[in-house]
């Protein structure tokens, strides 16, 4: 074979692995990794939804991280049954209320939150835990009922889980706002493990919410992080007699992957502002 042979035949394999790296590649980045990381087959009509909540002035807030199904009923009885309390509306007597709460140092166990936007509306539900005398401190939860009909035939309602670690001046605006705590998974986890005992999940799954994030900061100008992930619970109808220990279905093993690297790096991040 001459050597002009042997140059020939060296670069048809060479186009050759090329083009068998290339179609690899891109059934990789644009066919199995997608289908892997969107929404996990669980609830597909949420897929092409954002997953970051909005301030009366459209500045990117709180990112969406907690999912319930089951009607809106369903929705009031089990986040009562896992002892949190429905927020007052912002009246004009609830901020006074909450400011007397805040310098006195006295309960207000339905101190207003106020309001976000998702999908262009306020919160249908806002919930909340005390977590000290005032409600300077407290773990509290806002809903968007994000899909009427979800898999199963029930609405879906997105909500952002943040816990208010006291009250200051907005980074952003310099308007008097609650400050949350940097880590929104932990909110996140706490609300999941009041209504696991309240009996009233059936089972739970999670979606991919804003992928994970170091270093986001929410519309009050506070710093938070995230795997990124959204925990769902299922309630069960009427809100009753729920397994003592409801099923996880698990993620696909790339996003339990993810999830292990990522609580790796989280346990190294500060909870500073």
């Amino acid at each position: 074979m001459t050597n002009f042979a042997k140059s020939g035949t060296r670069k048809r394999r060479w186009l050759y692995g090329l083009a068998v790296v290339l179609l690899a590649y891109l059934a990789l980045a644009y066919i199995l990794v997608p289908r892997l990381w969107i929404h996990h087959e669980h609830e597909a009509g949420l897929a092409s939804l954002p997953m970051v909540t909005r301030t009366s002035d459209d500045i990117p807030a709180d990112p969406l991280n907690v999912g319930l199904v089951g009607s809106g009923d369903d929705v009031v009885r089990a986040m009562n049954a896992a002892g949190w309390f429905p927020a007052d509306a912002v009246t004009l007597r609830s901020s006074i209320e909450i400011v007397g709460s805040v310098v006195l140092d006295r309960p207000y166990r339905n101190a207003p939150v106020s309001p976000l936007f998702y999908l262009g509306k306020k919160e249908q539900y806002a919930f909340e835990k005390p977590a000290g005398h005032s409600a300077d401190r407290r773990n509290h939860v806002r809903f968007w009922k994000a899909l009427e009909k979800g898999d199963d035939g029930r609405p879906v309602w997105l909500g952002s889980a943040t816990f208010d670690r006291g009250v200051g001046l907005s980074h952003d605006t310099g308007q008097v706002t609650h400050h949350i705590a940097a880590n929104i998974d932990a909110e996140r986890d706490l609300l999941m493990t009041d209504l696991r005992e309240a009996r009233v999940v059936s089972k739970f799954f999670q979606i991919s919410g804003i992928g994970p994030t170091l270093s986001g900061r929410n519309g009050g100008g506070d710093r938070y992080y995230t795997d990124g992930e959204i925990h769902v619970a299922v309630l069960v109808p009427g809100g009753v007699n729920g397994p003592a220990d409801p099923p996880a279905i698990p993620p696909p093993s790339l996003i339990a992957l993810k999830d292990a690297i990522w609580h790796g790096i989280a346990r190294q991040a500060k909870e500073t502002p």
